[in-house]
């Protein structure tokens, strides 16, 4: 019920030893010019309890990206307002790109990740968010996610 983007679209390997460049399980920064955050899309799944979630990046501004920083471990950072930022994983499953949405980073309390609301368009996924998924879709996406690598 989740899948997971290991870094930004925009992460390259040769980052890892680089000066000013950081990737961590929720955090990344390269040439400390560009930040970014993990959090997860969350999706309704019609019919169930559960939800499911894509785990993805979002490019926030140096001065969002420090307040977040600066708040990681402070509790009561859930009633920060939202931050603005741009989706930076692409989901191949749609068929229109994900990369760069519009969306807002919504805090939770320490220790839980960011939740991405997306920008309210007629974008598949934004679509998908605000009116949820059946168990169908769900494997229809477990099924690409999982055959992405075969050429298909």
């Amino acid at each position: 019920m989740n899948y997971t983007a290991a870094a930004p679209a925009v992460w390259e390997q040769d980052f890892a030893e680089a000066d000013g460049c950081l990737l961590s399980a929720d955090q990344c920064v390269i040439a400390a010019q560009h930040y970014f955050v993990k959090g997860l899309i969350e999706i309704p799944v019609i019919g169930s309890d559960e939800v499911f979630s894509w785990g993805v990046w979002v490019s926030l501004s140096q001065e969002s990206f420090s307040r977040v920083s600066e708040l990681w471990d402070t509790p009561g950072r859930e009633d920060e307002e939202p931050y603005f930022g741009w989706l930076t994983t692409d989901l191949p499953v749609y068929p229109t790109a994900t990369f760069n949405l519009k969306t807002l980073v919504h805090t939770r309390p320490v220790g839980e990740r960011f939740v991405i609301e997306l920008e309210p368009t007629e974008h598949p996924l934004a679509v998908e968010q605000r009116t949820g998924i059946d168990l169908e879709r769900v494997r229809e996406i477990a099924s690409a996610v999982l055959h992405a690598g075969d050429g298909e």
